[in-house]
């Protein structure tokens, strides 16, 4: 077991003996690390280097679809971590085909998946909630994250507030800016205190990136490119990137 995971434990024995936070409280201001995957070699790697969770795509030169059934059994198969799936079936944040989504969704949930990650924007730039509803429905209650579409978006704002309250949504992945962090960490830092769903800050993470976001109390990071060689994404996740970005987080 992992040691902030034995201090979790220990610290809700207090809380409880003092009446303080539950339980889902306090799992919140733990570190979690999110390691995209694109096949079960990938998954195994990031489990081997320490991640916490994996976000199960396809074709990052679309920058990540919907993987294969095949392959979610595969990645089950092979971990026993989290598995977030993506939901995704074009390059831009269109919904596309719902009824062709809705039907990907039943059968990646056939597959093993039971955690996805999905987002859409109309034509306007705002949350297409008519879109996200229809798919939603389809996860019988499964957990799920609004990816990057927020960084699209033309009103961040009015995007929070569309989230609000719809079912299952647990996370919020952001880089603040569509070119990523580099670009939007003064936007995430902004948001890191807000209430509402978890903040999973990715999206061209770097080191000098991390103590700036821990300290405004980001607690969820994401990684694709930085646990691979070279960060390309042609070369498998790398476990020893994975271990040193995890020690980077609990240090």
């Amino acid at each position: 077991m992992r040691p902030w995971v034995l201090e979790v434990f220990r610290i809700t024995a207090v809380k409880r003996a003092e009446g303080g936070r539950r339980w889902q409280d306090w799992v919140m201001i733990m570190p979690l690390l999110e390691v995209i995957a694109l096949d079960a070699a990938d998954a195994r790697n990031a489990c081997d280097g320490g991640a916490d969770r994996v976000e199960l795509v396809s074709d990052m030169a679309a920058a990540g679809l919907s993987p294969a059934p095949a392959t979610v059994a595969a990645v089950r198969a092979a971990v026993d971590l989290p598995v977030r799936v993506m939901l995704r079936s074009r390059a831009d944040f269109a919904a596309g085909d719902l009824d062709a989504l809705r039907r990907t969704a039943q059968e990646l949930r056939s597959a093993g998946g039971d955690q996805f990650v999905l987002g859409f924007l109309d034509r306007n730039g705002d949350v297409d909630l008519p879109a996200v509803r229809t798919v939603v429905d389809a996860l019988d209650g499964a957990p799920w994250t609004f990816h990057r579409a927020i960084d699209h978006a033309g009103d961040r704002a009015a995007v929070w507030a569309a989230l609000a309250g719809l079912p299952g949504l647990d996370t919020v992945l952001t880089a603040g800016a569509p070119a990523g962090l580099s670009e939007g960490l003064a936007t995430v830092l902004g948001e890191a205190s807000a209430s509402g769903p978890r903040l999973l800050v990715g999206g061209g993470l770097r080191d000098e990136h991390i103590a700036p976001l821990r300290a405004a109390g980001v607690t969820a990071f994401h990684s694709g490119a930085a646990v691979r060689r070279d960060r390309d994404w042609d070369n498998p996740v790398d476990p020893a990137l994975v271990h040193r970005l995890r020690s980077s987080l609990t240090d």
